[in-house]
C-alpha cells in the first residue's frame, strides 16, 4: 500500500486544494460534513459523523474541534476563528446518516439518546441544568491558551 502522506506533507486543507486542481476531486454536493465546517472530509464514511458526535458527547470535543485545532496549528485560521467554528458546529447532530447508523446497529433513536446521555452523566465534561446538557468548560476567545 502507498499513502499520499508518504510523498506529500499531510495538510488537509492544502491537500484539498491540490486534489481539486490536479485530480478533479470536488467537495460534497451535499455541502459541508455535519459536525464540522469543511466540505472535503469523511465523504465516503456514513459512520464518521456519529463517531465524532459520540466523541463530542463523551469528551466535549467533536470533529469541528479536531479540524479547528489542526487549522490553527497550520496557520490557516486564527484561534478566535477556531473557537467560533467549534461553538457553531461541534454540537451538531449528524442527522444525514443517523437513520443508517441506527439500522446498522439495530437500535431505535430513543435508546441511542439514552446511551449518549449515559456517557454525559458519567463524565466531568457535562452538567445537566434545566433538562439541558451544558459543558462545564468552554473554550474562550481572546485567550492566551
Amino acid at each position: 500500500m502507498y499513502w499520499y502522506s508518504y510523498y506529500h506533507k499531510w495538510t488537509p486543507q492544502e491537500n484539498y486544494y491540490y486534489a481539486y486542481k490536479y485530480t478533479g476531486f470536488r467537495p460534497s454536493p451535499k455541502g459541508r460534513s455535519e459536525g464540522t465546517y469543511t466540505k472535503y472530509v469523511s465523504l465516503d464514511d456514513k459512520l464518521d459523523g456519529i463517531h465524532w458526535y459520540q466523541s463530542y458527547s463523551k469528551f466535549g470535543m467533536g470533529r469541528a474541534s479536531r479540524d479547528a485545532q489542526t487549522d490553527i496549528r497550520r496557520g490557516h485560521i486564527t484561534r478566535d476563528e477556531g473557537v467560533a467554528l467549534v461553538e457553531k458546529y461541534d454540537e451538531e447532530i449528524p442527522k444525514r446518516d443517523l437513520e443508517f447508523f441506527l439500522k446498522y446497529i439495530n437500535i431505535d433513536e430513543t435508546n441511542f439518546w439514552k446511551i449518549i446521555d449515559n456517557y454525559r452523566e458519567i463524565s466531568n465534561v457535562w452538567k445537566k441544568i434545566n433538562k439541558k446538557w451544558i459543558m462545564t468548560h468552554l473554550p474562550k476567545k481572546n485567550s492566551n491558551y
